[in-house]
């Protein structure tokens, strides 16, 4: 398994098949997939891109400066429940722990929530309602 930064177009095809229900990959580009400060993080194994995430700085209403928002997280179900999507995280975390980061924030679907439990995210909000995608909760890691 390797952790490393990849390009925003390669992030894509696993954003389809995990977030998008199968939409063309040029559908699934972020408003925010260009911005000052952004990087998307991907895990290998054997060569082939089987988790992502993207990050860039966004600051939560309330928490603070310093804050960077997750979105975009995948894992090629073939893959999932196996560890690497943790490891993705906690590569993140680290990064931007050394970067001065004071939290990463996201909104997590609420059939993830267990995961990011798991990785030290609490829940910051109600559920709400993304139109289209489903229940979530904003969650929030201190990196301080």
């Amino acid at each position: 398994m390797m952790i490393k930064y990849v390009l925003a177009e390669e992030v894509l095809p696993l954003r389809s098949m995990v977030l998008r229900n199968g939409l063309a990959p040029d559908q699934c580009i972020f408003p925010t997939d260009e911005i000052a400060g952004i990087f998307h993080l991907g895990c290998f194994v054997e060569d082939q891109l089987i988790s992502i995430a993207t990050f860039f700085p966004e600051d939560y209403p309330e928490k603070g400066e310093s804050g960077f928002r997750l979105r975009g997280m995948a894992t090629n179900p073939e893959f999932a429940g196996k560890g690497y999507g943790a490891a993705l995280i906690k590569f993140a975390a680290q990064e931007l722990t050394s970067a001065n980061a004071s939290y990463i924030w996201c909104n997590a679907r609420s059939s993830a929530v267990v995961f990011y439990k798991k990785q030290g995210y609490e829940i910051i909000s109600d559920e709400f309602e993304v139109p289209g995608i489903g229940p979530h909760f904003n969650m929030l890691k201190s990196l301080k």
